[in-house]
């Protein structure tokens, strides 16, 4: 290879090295497409949550994983992007489990509570007195 091929060749070394740099720094479309999912899947805890304790501290740490999935995608940080999605997504939906679960033992107790009432009612009736009965 002469010294003018060589020189020649350098302009189109720099362009494909570039695109190579650039492609490795630069975001997939699959990394989007996780932070989106994991932004979807907040919006619906945050909407099942509401405003019960249950699952708020889980919705906390959901909002600010995807903050930083966000702000590493920014950043051209695709596998860390890809973490903190990630992380947001299980923490999305560990908060709409903790709040499910505590509505269903609410439900529980309530229940709960009106059968031990029916009982009371029940054993008041049964124990009225015989002339009572009659």
């Amino acid at each position: 290879m002469t010294t003018a091929n060589f020189r020649a060749g350098l302009p189109i070394l720099g362009v494909l090295t570039a695109g190579v740099l650039v492609g490795c720094s630069s975001v997939s479309e699959v990394t989007r497409e996780r932070v989106a999912r994991s932004e979807q899947s907040y919006q619906q805890a945050q909407q099942s949550v509401g405003r019960s304790e249950a699952g708020a501290l889980e919705l906390q740490r959901s909002r600010d994983n995807l903050e930083q999935a966000r702000a590493a995608m920014d950043k051209g940080e695709a596998q860390q992007a890809e973490r903190f999605a990630q992380l947001a997504e299980l923490d999305a939906q560990l908060a709409v489990s903790k709040s499910q679960s505590a509505s269903a033992r609410k439900a529980a107790d309530e229940l709960t509570a009106s059968i031990q009432q029916l009982r009371q009612e029940a054993a008041r009736g049964s124990s009225a007195s015989p002339e009572q009965q009659q």
